[in-house]
């Protein structure tokens, strides 16, 4: 059915998704967050039209343990974010449920501005 127009329900309920499930022979562990950091929390709204984002600066280490600290933060608190130049950008004003997450994992975190 590759490359086929689908021109009812009936050829959509034919199509098989079997090569999209995970293979359980390859699953790997996610990777770990690392050692203790020494962390800065800041709060921004300085180029960005006026909206309001916590930035975590100061972390040294690999860019994929970046994004998996990043990806952690974001679902602690429920927010969208992004990693950008080696710091962690996270939408709105979560400075303080952020520096309390981190702390909870060893890292030394100071809050920098207001």
């Amino acid at each position: 059915m590759k490359n086929k127009k689908l021109n009812s329900l009936e050829a959509l309920s034919q199509i098989q998704f079997d090569n999209l499930a995970p293979d359980p022979e390859n699953y790997q562990e996610p990777e770990e967050i690392p050692e203790k950091q020494y962390l800065e929390a800041h709060f921004s709204n300085k180029g960005r039209a006026g909206k309001t984002v916590t930035l975590i600066k100061g972390f040294e280490g690999d860019p994929s343990e970046l994004k998996a600290l990043a990806k952690l933060l974001k679902q602690h608190v429920g927010a969208g974010g992004t990693v950008k130049n080696g710091e962690i950008v996270i939408q709105g004003n979560y400075r303080e449920a952020l520096m309390e997450k981190l702390e909870s994992l060893g890292h030394n975190v100071k809050r920098v501005g207001g």
